[in-house]
């Protein structure tokens, strides 16, 4: 149970692996997907970590906000702090796909600032240990992006979509999903089996399409005062970081990496060639990539 300004709302996580593993694995989708994105990572780690994959607010499972004024990055990060005393990890590592990564960034750049404004008089509770930020999987997405990649997806936001068939939503899926690469029949289905549902005989995206509204505007809007927080969380992560780019994607460029190697001490970057924005993380290639770099030792 959390709360925005239009009051509570509920958010679905799906979780696996052992509930006492105090090394949590925080998995984040992208702007219109769902915690089920991470599936198969999830099964190939869940031997080594509390893996966790929320349904981000107004997403799957999860409510929709009151106000769709709320569905930002600052949202997110609140609801992922009530998700956090509930889960109580003494190490969080996390895999963020485009929006996810953001949430995580901006995170850490709002836990930091709490830390620098927080009084010193006396009063209050005692300072406790908490969490600490381990590994962070940045996938396709990075504190600056490219405003040409980000209007392009405000644009097929706004589309409806629906479908009267499974079947229709899938061969849509796979039209319009091409530039992730050659995937097979159980993937395609992963795709799209929790991206669209069945709602009045008609399938429909499985996310509030009010949402598009606040990111239309955020995409917009002069984004400097953001990126300038979201640097500060990247810069001052306090673990390694692996960055992983589609080659193809209009998102995250490659001088945008290349700035993104030479502001953290910790970061490894790798290139999938002939993949857009942003890699599913169901291809073989990307899942063991990933689950080297968690498990391989710092």
């Amino acid at each position: 149970m959390c709360a925005s300004k239009g009051g509570a709302h509920r958010m679905a996580y799906w979780e696996w692996g052992d509930p006492s593993n105090d090394q949590v694995l925080l998995c984040l989708h992208g702007l219109t997907r769902t915690g089920r994105d991470f599936d198969s990572l999830a099964h190939r780690l869940a031997p080594y970590y509390r893996v966790v994959a929320p349904d981000v607010a107004g997403r799957g499972r999860s409510d929709w906000l009151a106000d769709p004024g709320s569905y930002t990055v600052i949202q997110y990060v609140a609801d992922m702090l009530v998700l956090l005393a509930r889960l109580q990890p003494r190490q969080l590592h996390w895999v963020g796909t485009s929006m996810g990564g953001l949430i995580a960034l901006g995170m850490r750049a709002i836990l930091l600032n709490s830390e620098r404004t927080r009084p010193i008089n006396g009063s209050g509770l005692p300072p406790q240990a908490a969490f600490s930020f381990g590994k962070l999987v940045l996938n396709d997405v990075g504190p600056s992006l490219s405003l040409g990649g980000v209007q392009r997806i405000a644009q097929v936001l706004v589309q409806e979509q629906e479908f009267e068939t499974y079947q229709q939503a899938l061969a849509y899926v796979q039209s319009s999903s091409e530039h992730l690469g050659l995937l097979d029949a159980e993937s395609w289905d992963a795709l799209t089996r929790y991206q669209y549902v069945e709602h009045d005989g008609r399938w429909r995206r499985h996310f509030d399409n009010r949402l598009t509204q606040s990111f239309t505007q955020q995409a917009q809007s002069d984004l400097a005062q953001a990126q300038a927080l979201l640097w500060e969380g990247y810069e001052r992560w306090p673990a390694p970081v692996l960055i992983l780019r589609g080659g193809r994607s209009d998102v995250l460029s490659a001088p945008q990496v290349q700035q993104m190697l030479g502001r953290h001490p910790d970061a490894q970057a790798h290139e999938l060639p002939g993949i857009g924005h942003a890699p599913s993380l169901l291809r073989e290639t990307e899942l063991a990539l990933v689950e080297q770099f968690l498990l391989e030792r710092s």
